[in-house]
């Protein structure tokens, strides 16, 4: 297949741009379609990028012709959509959450796979300079044994965000601060330590005049022995501070921060001053934003697979992790009990 990928966003809404100007960026990608509910919001984001504008997914499926649709909805939204796009044939790239329970998320899984297309999730900070160098470490054995690790989201969501739309910070439409800000962390802490055998948390909502929580917190203890532990907030003030993954083992330290998992902070291993000193000089700057530099990697993931046959590097059995562990961390705070896992709904 040497032909451009014909790409299709369904929602306009505040991530969107991302995915747009990620898939305009690739050579090997076009921008077909653009899909929201809101008619003036689907015209001006079509006029923007060069796209046809519909108000209905179902109306732009019938007749584009398209390889791939990118969605970026409410987050309730994420799994149904994803199986409509896969059973009209086309390639399916979802926003975090995947979905908003297992079921869905399992039901998005087999009918793509039933389908025979693809199945993406958008994780991706795990394109991150940072994360990669992190990650190489990682699997070159340099840390030894892991012993804990840590993610970290310190960001400021006020009430004029979640304003913004009815359905944030909502039960069944979104979640809270674990569910929509702090996913793409707790996504890196099981990539790092794998899988988890049990969980205790808190959430509680202090601040923000919401359903769900602004404030949540976790301790994880994975089936290689090691320990974690989550903290998430979208009171900090007075703005976004940092989102940080701190990975320690018998061998090897590494702090990563910055607004967004972006900058390595502790780079520590036997012999690694001058590495040390080529890694800091390397550094990136902070992101404009918290949604960081991935995008762009996660769009020619899913491009190459679809032309080699394989699965995406973040497949939808890869989405389905990060959110097992924040709906066991929800069924802590209503039991106030540990959950082992796997976690039953």
């Amino acid at each position: 297949m040497d032909k451009k990928m014909r790409f299709a966003i369904i929602g306009c809404g505040r991530i969107a741009p991302k995915h747009a100007e990620s898939i305009v960026a690739l050579e090997e990608a076009e921008l077909v379609a653009v899909c929201d509910s809101v008619p003036e919001k689907a015209q001006a984001f079509a006029d923007k990028y060069g796209a046809k504008p519909y108000t209905s997914y179902q109306e732009m499926l019938e007749k584009e012709e398209l390889h791939v649709v990118t969605i970026a909805t409410e987050s309730d939204l994420h799994a149904p959509i994803g199986i409509t796009c896969a059973k009209a044939g086309k390639h399916v790239m979802v926003e975090k959450p995947m979905a908003m329970t297992l079921e869905s998320a399992d039901e998005l899984i087999r009918i793509c796979h039933e389908e025979g297309v693809k199945l993406s999730v958008i994780h991706q900070n795990r394109y991150n300079k940072s994360i990669k160098l992190m990650r190489k470490a990682l699997e070159e054995g340099r840390f030894g044994k892991l012993t804990h690790g840590q993610a970290t989201v310190r960001w400021n969501r006020n009430d004029e965000y979640y304003a913004q739309a009815p359905w944030r910070g909502t039960k069944l439409q979104d979640g809270g601060v674990l569910m929509n800000q702090s996913i793409h962390n707790i996504d890196l802490l099981q990539w790092t330590f794998g899988p988890v055998e049990s969980v205790f948390g808190f959430t509680r909502t202090a601040l923000r005049k919401i359903e769900m929580e602004d404030v949540g917190v976790a301790v994880l203890k994975f089936k290689n022995g090691a320990l974690g532990v989550i903290e998430a907030a979208s009171t900090i003030y007075p703005k976004n501070i940092e989102e940080t993954l701190n990975i320690f083992g018998e061998t090897g330290s590494v702090m990563v921060g910055g607004i967004a998992v972006n900058r390595i902070e502790t780079w520590e291993f036997p012999d690694s001053e001058e590495e040390k000193k080529q890694i800091f000089a390397g550094q990136e700057n902070d992101p404009p934003n918290v949604y960081g530099f991935g995008h762009r990697e996660v769009m020619k993931d899913m491009i190459a697979a679809i032309r080699e046959d394989r699965a995406p590097a973040i497949p939808g059995e890869e989405g389905r992790k990060a959110l097992e562990i924040i709906l066991a961390i929800y069924k802590c705070q209503e039991t106030k009990e540990p959950v082992v896992f796997p976690l039953c709904e």
